[in-house]
């Protein structure tokens, strides 16, 4: 399994997208995968079109996991993460898209520079998952004290290598802005996250109830530095500012 990636899927409602986010892994150029779709209690026709998705793709690398009701989306990536048989994680979201060299170009990326956690850019698209022209590029590294005010890591352009890294760390918080959660809680340990400045994943921002609600987004970071972090009020004011700026002139 040293050659492995895992790629961990929850999937919650998700019926408009799923078969296309399956697709989209079965497309990849390096084929040394397993799909884990964390089925998180969904009330839509989502569990049937995983199953229809499973038998037309016709292999058993891609395997359906239920959760026994809604548990959110934390604990449905740490499922995935207690089943995963790779050395290598990497996340993607139910409406989520992979160019197919993703998993090809952040590997080789990822063994150059000996990283346990790297990332990549991606762009915004529409709800057909067309890109929009908007492309995040990402620096080259990231500390700990850096990514406190950067907005710039997301969950679909994430790999991590468990031979450097161990997989109890990559527990999720149970907590609003879980992934946001981990990453502080990876590099406060001591890792450096390194990003790949290539668009390799498109984002759909249609239908996202969370980011949607930027009063709730500001309060779910602003609680993580306070709750989580147990950061002073004034570093809380300090990167919150930071985090905000950045945010902003992302979405422009």
């Amino acid at each position: 399994m040293d050659r492995l990636v895992s790629i961990i899927v929850p999937v919650y409602n998700a019926e408009n997208y799923i078969r296309e986010t399956i697709s989209c892994v079965a497309a990849q150029t390096y084929g040394d995968w397993e799909l884990l779709l964390v089925e998180d209690g969904s009330a839509d026709d989502t569990p049937r079109i995983i199953q229809s998705s499973m038998e037309q793709e016709g292999t058993d690398r891609i395997r359906l996991i239920r959760q026994p009701s809604n548990m959110g989306a934390a604990r449905a990536r740490n499922r995935g993460l207690g089943e995963a048989r790779g050395r290598y994680i990497a996340y993607l979201d139910a409406d989520d898209l992979w160019v197919p060299e993703k998993l090809e170009r952040e590997l080789r990326f990822l063994r150059e520079r000996e990283a346990a956690f790297v990332f990549t850019g991606y762009e915004f698209a529409d709800e057909r998952g067309e890109g929009m022209g908007k492309v995040v590029h990402v620096p080259e590294t990231l500390s700990y004290r850096q990514a406190l005010g950067n907005t710039t890591i997301f969950t679909s352009t994430v790999m991590f290598d468990t031979e450097k890294i161990d997989r109890k760390l990559l527990e999720m918080p149970d907590v609003k802005s879980e992934d946001t959660a981990l990453w502080f809680q990876v590099l406060r340990n001591g890792y450096t996250a390194h990003g790949l400045d290539e668009n390799l994943v498109r984002y759909r921002r249609a239908g996202r109830s969370l980011s949607s609600n930027k009063l709730e987004a500001l309060g779910r970071i602003w609680n993580l530095y306070r709750r989580q972090e147990h950061l002073s009020l004034p570093l809380s004011a300090y990167y919150f500012c930071h985090w905000a700026a950045r945010a902003v002139k992302r979405r422009i």
